[in-house]
Parts: C-alpha cells; structure tokens; sequence
C-alpha cells in the first residue's frame, strides 16, 4: 500500500484567500478594536488611536523578524521589560603589597653563556662529524658543553 509524504508541514495552510488562519485573526482582530475605538472616542483622537492599532495588527500578520513571526519578538519584549532583573557589581579591593624590588628577586636571573667563535666553529664542526658516525651507528648524540 502506498501512503503520501507529507510536505510542506511548516508552512501554515492558507484559510481565507491569501491569508493563513492566524493573520486573518491578527487582521479582523485589529479591525474589531479600531471599531470599537472609533465608536466610543471623538473621530480625531481616534485616528491617533487606530493607526498604532492597525500598524501592529498588520505587523503581527505579516511582519518577520530574522525569519520568525513578530509575535515572539513582542512577547520577548514583554517578557524583558516586565521580568525583574537585578545587577549587582562588588568591588573586591586588592591591595599591592609587591615593590619593585620584590619583584626583581622574583625575576629569575639570567644566564650568560660565554661562547666565543672558535668553541662554536668547534661545536658545529663536531656535531657534523658526530652525525655522519652516529647515524650509522643508531647512538643518541649526547654533547657536553
């Protein structure tokens, strides 16, 4: 028996025309409050009510934020500027009790190595030798300096 594949399963189903369910109810939706807006306030200070009303209905029904519906920007909103939050910062003072000569016992001294020319000349002159003999042999090169 064959069966068809669902597709398009995260795509609302278009209801009315063009219109998946929930934008028709965003958009009646913001038509009914501006109705009502309309009928109990005088009509200039109504406008100044409706046109905010209707800017988020349509903005609800079709407006996408980084590929996701505007409602859950607006419940992100809600939910920051509502929710409490608490910032605390505290202090931890460190006092410095290290003066400079402190730190310099703490620098570990440096060592000079006193190597003149002739002793390198002889180093890389003995270490070429001591290759050509203990790579046939397998030794490990050991040098004291």
């Amino acid at each position: 028996m064959r069966y068809q594949t669902p597709q398009f399963i995260e795509e609302d189903e278009k209801l009315f025309g063009p219109l998946t369910f929930r934008q028709f109810v965003y958009l009646i939706g913001g038509l009914g409050i501006s109705f009502v807006v309309y009928k109990l306030l005088p009509f200039l200070l109504a406008i100044l009510f409706i046109i905010p009303i209707m800017m988020t209905a349509l903005a609800l029904a079709f407006y996408k934020v980084n590929e996701r519906p505007f409602i859950d920007t607006l419940e992100a909103a809600f939910y920051f500027i509502f929710s409490n939050r608490l910032y605390t910062y505290k202090k931890i003072d460190k006092p410095i009790k290290q003066t400079i000569d402190n730190l310099k016992t703490q620098i570990a001294p440096t060592v000079n190595v006193g190597v003149s020319s002739s002793k390198l000349k002889d180093l890389a002159w003995s270490l070429d030798i001591n290759e050509k003999t203990n790579s046939k042999s397998g030794d490990n090169l050991k040098i004291n300096i």
